[in-house]
């Protein structure tokens, strides 16, 4: 019986045959498709295609070896991940404690399907909270005069855990274009609005001065230009005219 799963995501210049080309590349390694998706971006002109596929006649390894060389010709970006396997992820997180929690708590209680190997902060204020969960903890101050030498640390240590991952959880340090391009499609932030409405510091701040009526959260991925990465997913709550910044800050938590 199958028991190896893998999800393939892929993008690439559009031109016809795609579809079969990835199937029968599939086909001819013994995959079972299971699930597909694509479409074509034509502002762009990129093909986007997402497969997961069931194969038990070649280990990860081999498959990624052999897609790299069918990838080629196409010019493809891609990645394949064994469903099996949690992604290896690394939390990176300032002062504000309750996406690291909720994360760290779901995690543990076996609800989210991921392998938290690291968090990476540059306060020390969740040392111990790290610690009761058995995740490193590395403490990496940044200043404006340190940040090359110090985002320069936290790309090592990614690098090191074998990060598929990064999650921003209420990291409150703007990336830089290196660090961004080093991190392209594996890094996601949580930021507390409605994007594209309140991008930067303190969103509810601003919600509450313009007498919003709904509050939000945006996970999007991170790229150089503050908190206008591809959205992911949002939520929103409701909001009235006699809510403080406090009541929608608290709202927000749990959104």
């Amino acid at each position: 019986m199958t028991t190896n799963a893998y999800i393939l995501t892929l993008s690439c210049p559009d031109r016809l045959g795609l579809v079969h080309a990835v199937s029968g590349f599939l086909l001819e390694h013994g995959g079972n498709i299971e699930e597909a998706a694509q479409y074509n971006d034509h502002a762009t002109g990129l093909f986007f295609m997402r497969v997961q596929f069931a194969c038990d006649q070649h280990d990860h390894a081999t498959l990624k070896t052999r897609l790299a060389s069918f990838a080629e010709p196409h010019t493809m970006r891609w990645s394949l991940h064994a469903t099996a396997a949690p992604m290896k992820t690394v939390l990176m997180v300032s002062k504000e404690g309750h996406c690291l929690n909720d994360l760290l708590f779901r995690w543990k209680s076996g609800l989210l399907p991921i392998d938290i190997r690291a968090i990476v902060s540059n306060h020390r204020d969740f040392y111990q909270l790290a610690a009761s969960y058995n995740v490193p903890f590395h403490h990496i101050p940044v200043t404006a005069a340190t940040k090359p030498q110090a985002e320069a640390k936290q790309l090592e240590i990614i690098e090191a855990e074998g990060a598929e991952l990064v999650v921003l959880a209420r990291y409150m340090q703007v990336l830089s274009l290196d660090l961004c391009q080093a991190l392209a499609g594996r890094a996601i932030n949580i930021h507390h609005s409605f994007l594209p409405s309140f991008k930067g510091a303190k969103p509810y701040y601003q919600a509450h001065d313009r007498g919003v009526k709904l509050i939000g959260a945006t996970a999007h991925y991170v790229t150089a230009d503050l908190d206008e990465g591809p959205i992911i997913e949002q939520d929103v709550a409701r909001a009235d005219h006699t809510d403080t910044v406090e009541d929608l800050t608290a709202r927000g938590r749990d959104t």
